[in-house]
């Protein structure tokens, strides 16, 4: 393996690795029910993709609501 004849600065070292930077989520909104959504995947709110319903989901989930509201059982 070859040796490098000048040692590389800390600075041209992480400008280098600058493309390696975390980026943010790219979100869309749901043709059909307004919610945010992965571009080129079925909506999880409403099971559409490309305005046609492609999954049948179990129960809908209200907007806002990430899984159902657990109750505690009084003992």
């Amino acid at each position: 393996m070859t040796i490098p004849a000048k040692r590389k600065a800390r600075a041209k070292t992480r400008k280098g690795r600058s493309h390696e930077a975390l980026k943010p989520v790219q979100l869309i909104k749901c043709a059909k029910c307004r919610q945010p959504a992965l571009p080129h995947r079925a909506c999880v709110a409403c099971g559409s993709y490309n305005g046609r319903t492609v999954l049948t989901l179990k129960s809908k989930l209200p907007a806002g609501k990430s899984k159902p509201e657990e109750t505690a059982a009084a003992a």
